[in-house]
C-alpha cells in the first residue's frame, strides 16, 4: 500500500469537500429557490460534468488554467506559481468535476424543506441568514450528508481529471487511482489488487450510507 498516495488522496477529498460546501450550500438554495428562467443553463452547467468524459474536462482545464492562457497567467502573476501539476490544480478540477455529486442533492434537500417553517421563523422576527442557518440547514441536512458523502468518495476515486491536469508526481499529484494505474502497467498485479479492494470496500461503505440517509428523508 502506497500510504503517501493515500494520504494525499485523503487530504485533497477532505479539502474539495470543504470547498464544495460552502460555495455548494448558497448556490443549491438559490437554484432551489429562485424562479428565474436562466435557471436551466446554470442547472445545465452544473450537471456538465456527469455526462463529460473527465479526460476532455481535464484537457479543457488543463489548456484554461495553463501559463499560455489569460486565465492561468493572472494566477501565476498574483500567487506566482502555475496551477497545472499541482496539488492546488488537483483541487480546482477535483472542484469542478464534482459540483453535480455535491450540489444535485443539496438542492434536493432545500427543496424538500416545509416552506411554513420557513415563513414561520420569519413571522418570528427572525433574518433570512438566521433562518437558513438555524432552521432551513437542521431540516435539509441529511441531503446535505449525503452530497458531503458522495463528493468525498467520488474524489477518492477520480483519475482522468486529476491524471490530465496533476500529472504523475510522488507526493504532489499522484492519487490513489493513479497508483492503481501504475502497478498494472508494471504488471504488479498483486500491488494493484491489494489497493483496488480497499477502494472497492469504501465504496461499498460509501453506498450503504448514502442509501441509509435516503431512507431516512424517504422512508419506505
Amino acid at each position: 500500500m502506497d500510504w503517501t498516495a493515500i494520504g494525499l488522496t485523503l487530504r485533497l477529498a477532505a479539502a474539495s469537500t470543504a470547498v464544495l460546501l460552502a460555495f455548494g450550500l448558497p448556490v443549491s438554495y438559490w437554484l432551489a429557490t429562485t424562479r428565474r428562467r436562466g435557471r436551466f443553463l446554470v442547472e445545465a452547467l452544473i450537471a456538465l460534468p456527469l455526462l463529460l468524459p473527465p479526460t476532455v474536462l481535464g484537457f479543457y482545464l488543463l489548456f484554461l488554467l495553463g501559463p499560455r492562457s489569460p486565465i492561468g497567467q493572472a494566477i501565476a502573476a498574483v500567487t506566482g506559481t502555475s496551477l497545472p501539476f499541482s496539488f492546488a490544480g488537483l483541487l480546482v478540477a477535483s472542484v469542478l468535476f464534482n459540483l453535480p455529486f455535491a450540489l444535485r442533492p443539496f438542492t434536493s434537500a432545500f427543496a424538500g424543506v416545509d416552506r411554513r417553517f420557513i415563513e414561520a421563523s420569519w413571522c418570528l422576527g427572525e433574518s433570512r441568514r438566521r433562518t437558513f442557518f438555524r432552521v432551513i440547514i437542521p431540516l435539509a441536512w441529511p441531503g446535505i450528508l449525503t452530497g458531503v458523502v458522495l463528493s468525498f468518495a467520488h474524489t477518492v476515486g477520480e483519475f482522468g481529471v486529476v491524471l490530465l491536469v496533476g500529472g504523475n508526481i510522488p507526493g504532489v499529484t499522484q492519487t490513489i487511482s493513479i497508483v492503481i494505474y501504475d502497478d498494472v502497467q508494471a504488471l504488479q498485479y498483486a500491488a494493484a489488487n491489494q489497493t483496488s479492494a480497499v477502494l472497492l470496500g469504501f465504496s461499498f461503505l460509501v453506498l450503504c450510507a448514502t442509501f441509509g440517509l435516503q431512507r431516512r428523508v424517504l422512508p419506505l
